[in-house]
Formats: C-alpha cells, sequence, structure tokens
C-alpha cells in the first residue's frame, strides 16, 4: 500500500498579460477624461466681424441727481415711468417686432431704480440692455 501524501496542486493566477491590460485601459480612461471635460483643452473661440449691437430704440437715462428721462422727456415719478414705458413700447411696435429697452444709467445711480426700469420694460414687452457708466 502507498501512503505518500499526494501534492495538491496549489491554485495560481497567471499575471504575465494583467500588466499590458492595466497599462492600456490606463491610456484609454486618460485619453477619454480629456475629451468628456471641455475645460483642459483651451480653444480660441471665434470673434465676430460685424458690429451687433442693439438698435436703441427707446433710451431711458437716469443722472447723477437720481432723475429718470425716456428719451428727452424727463419722468416726474416712478410710478408714472410704467405707462410711459408702455406707451413708447407700443409706438414702437409698429415698426419692430420686439422693442429694446436701452438703460444708460450713471455709476451713482441706485440700482433700485435700474431693476425698477428693467422689470417695467419686461412688462411692457421689450427687450432690456442695461448699460451703466
Amino acid at each position: 500500500m502507498n501512503i505518500r501524501r499526494r501534492q495538491k496542486d496549489k491554485p495560481e493566477i497567471y499575471t504575465s498579460s494583467l500588466n499590458d491590460i492595466l497599462f492600456i485601459l490606463v491610456m484609454f480612461f486618460l485619453i477619454v477624461s480629456t475629451l468628456a471635460n471641455p475645460n483642459i483643452v483651451k480653444v480660441n473661440n471665434p470673434k465676430g466681424q460685424k458690429d451687433t449691437k442693439v438698435k436703441q430704440n427707446i433710451v431711458v437715462s437716469i443722472d447723477k441727481d437720481q432723475k429718470i428721462y425716456v428719451g428727452q422727456n424727463e419722468v416726474p415719478n416712478m410710478n408714472v415711468l410704467d405707462t410711459v414705458l408702455l406707451t413708447e413700447v407700443n409706438k414702437m411696435r409698429v415698426t419692430v417686432d420686439t422693442p429694446s429697452v436701452v438703460i444708460n444709467a450713471d455709476t451713482i445711480a441706485y440700482y433700485g431704480q435700474v431693476f425698477h426700469i428693467m422689470q417695467a420694460a419686461k412688462r411692457a414687452g421689450a427687450r432690456v440692455v442695461a448699460n451703466v457708466q
């Protein structure tokens, strides 16, 4: 009778090609991650040749004394401003589909007044462009 112990085969993992596979996966993920995030690559955006300024249909100005003018006419108070802007926008709708209101405000003008004019122009159905100098 043969009483020798049998040698058990130890499980073994062949890792000879594992380095190659991991290297290929790392390279793949590096390339894909640079393509997925556009902030990494800096691109010069094209600049237009034409001057695309908004046509100034209605100009609202606020001077350093906090007086509001629609065109050349002074608006006595903020309550009348909504109706004045609405009538000016309706006059301009005859020639333009969506008239634009350009707000020229002095640097010491109150932003509350600028926002009130912007909201009034939006309610009247006009585009608003603010130009604070």
